[in-house]
């Protein structure tokens, strides 16, 4: 009987592992089926090639493009000279420390203190 209870944990410990290969490992054939990939005839141009420097050129110019089109971007700074804008105020606080902030070490020891004159020993 110990020996059948030794193979049913065994078949047990790899059904888990093959479970866990399919559910967690393995690649899907969904993502397989949405990966292009060149045929086998197509070679892919070396770098320094004539073919790379086009396609380096192209991407210049849509990069340039694409910087003279925010340099034409202008702002209405009407805004600054708004009533609203103008009426504004800083409502910014000054926090100050209270002064009894801590211990002067909180990683050490209870009672191993220093007492200052702030922080007298409370009886």
């Amino acid at each position: 009987m110990p020996k059948m209870k030794n193979i049913l944990i065994f078949i047990a410990i790899a059904a888990i592992f093959v479970a866990i290969y399919f559910f967690y490992i393995r690649k899907s054939s969904d993502s397989d089926k949405n990966l292009v990939s060149a045929p086998a005839t197509t070679a892919l141009p070396a770098a320094g090639s004539p073919a790379t420097g086009v396609a380096d050129s192209k991407i210049a110019q849509e990069f340039l493009n694409l910087l003279l089109s925010v340099k034409n971007i202008k702002l209405d700074d009407s805004i600054f000279s708004d009533e609203a804008f103008v009426s504004l105020h800083d409502s910014s606080i000054t926090l100050t420390p209270d002064g009894n902030e801590g211990r002067v070490n909180p990683f050490a020891p209870i009672g191993t203190d220093a007492v200052t004159a702030d922080n007298p020993p409370s009886n």
